[in-house]
């Protein structure tokens, strides 16, 4: 996979994150409600810069969906399954050959975390986030 082909993934996961915390911002008041716009506006310029390193790279940014299909549950549920499709997106971008996007990567994905556990008021579901629970042990035949 390209790092074009990891930045479109990761600007689809942006776009789908803009999505879901304007829906979950309308649902929600007072200090969550200000939360969710704060996370909508820093995942809107995220969203904005990862298009623009698309476009440096001469690919054609992905557009948003009208609509997606959401986590199930309570706005904080949502937010936080959001956050959670990130940390995977990101996962990938952090194989690219370009230093500076794994540097992005890793940085974004912290970040996502930070956030998901904030939401949920829970610790990590797992010690390396977003890696599929088949690739953390010891490859099998080995």
């Amino acid at each position: 996979m390209s790092d074009l082909d990891r930045l479109q993934t990761v600007l689809a996961a942006e776009h789908r994150a803009v999505y879901g915390y304007g829906l979950t911002g309308a649902r929600q008041s007072g200090t969550a409600r200000r939360q969710s716009t704060a996370l909508w506006q820093a995942h809107r310029t995220r969203r904005d810069r990862i298009s623009a390193l698309v476009s440096q790279r001469k690919g054609d940014p992905v557009a948003a969906e009208p609509s997606y299909r959401l986590p199930d549950g309570a706005p904080a549920q949502i937010a936080a399954g959001l956050e959670e499709e990130l940390i995977s997106a990101y996962l990938g971008l952090a194989g690219a050959s370009d230093a500076a996007l794994r540097k992005f990567a890793a940085q974004a994905m912290q970040e996502a975390m930070t956030r998901r556990v904030r939401w949920t008021r829970t610790s990590p579901p797992s010690p390396f986030p977003g890696l599929p629970e088949n690739r953390l042990g010891p490859a099998q035949g080995s």
